[in-house]
């Protein structure tokens, strides 16, 4: 029996905390860096790597926000959709792309401990130095807004894209 009503996780989902309020400056500089990160990446391209990195990493949240940025920015909702099976969508991504998503997966998952060599020099061979040390910065920063919002259990839904 299915039911709409979800009434055992919804006290599970109410947020614990909202640190924006509580560590202000922590939030500005969290949002400089993500903006320094990015500086001279195809946006495009900054938008799938968020996604995936959210994907891994079950953040509903950043799901939310990062998909309708992506859409907001042009983004397709196929390539948005097909995001979670990049790998086996052929076609769908450009190679530079793929090497990003590649590198993306292998530092936000570090259960070997390590970023094999093929996957950063995949990424290596299709970033200049400047913007692969910018796609790192972006990946890393991702992984930790998305473990603020996991921690602080925001809640998805709400977020409306600017512009």
């Amino acid at each position: 029996m299915t039911t709409n009503e979800n009434t055992t996780t919804t006290a599970q989902h109410t947020p614990r905390m909202f640190l924006h309020q509580l560590a202000p400056e922590v939030q500005k500089a969290m949002y400089a860096l993500h903006q320094a990160a990015t500086k001279g990446l195809e946006p495009s391209l900054v938008e799938l790597v968020l996604i995936r990195a959210s994907q891994l990493n079950h953040c509903a949240f950043c799901l939310d926000m990062h998909t309708k940025d992506a859409v907001k920015a042009g983004e397709t909702t196929e390539r948005i959709m097909l995001l979670s099976a990049w790998e086996e969508a052929h076609g769908i991504y450009t190679e530079k792309e793929r090497a990003a998503l590649a590198l993306t997966e292998a530092v936000t998952v570090l259960t070997d401990g390590f970023v094999p060599d093929e996957v950063y020099d995949r990424a290596a061979a299709h970033f200049e130095p400047e913007e692969l040390a910018r796609l790192i910065s972006t990946i890393v920063t991702i992984n930790s807004w998305n473990r603020i919002a996991v921690t602080t259990r925001l809640a998805p839904g709400a977020y409306e894209p600017r512009g």
